[in-house]
């Protein structure tokens, strides 16, 4: 058995509040965990308006289908105009 965790540092440049931050953020995993089904949660910068780490795990057997979703799931997050990714990192443990 693999888990695979995927590390997201995000920006939010339009946001000027934490309920704003909060309100993208919270679309942003929706929409990962309903198309992937993946564990997502933010890890890090909980009291930033503009800033954001996402953590996002994947269980299975498969390092190369758990590499295709990660990967599916860092295009999902690019494609929401309202945060860009400052810094990726991935690992299977």
């Amino acid at each position: 058995m693999l888990v695979g965790i995927l590390k997201l540092e995000l920006f939010f440049p339009a946001p000027n509040s934490l309920k704003a931050k909060r309100f993208v953020l919270k679309r942003i995993a929706e929409r990962v965990r309903r198309r992937f089904n993946v564990s997502v949660s933010e890890i890090d910068y909980h009291d930033k308006w503009q800033r954001s780490v996402l953590g996002v795990s994947i269980v299975g057997i498969d390092k190369r289908f758990m590499n295709s979703v990660l990967d599916k799931v860092i295009d999902t997050v690019e494609e929401v105009h309202e945060a860009e990714i400052l810094d990726q990192g991935m690992q299977f443990i």
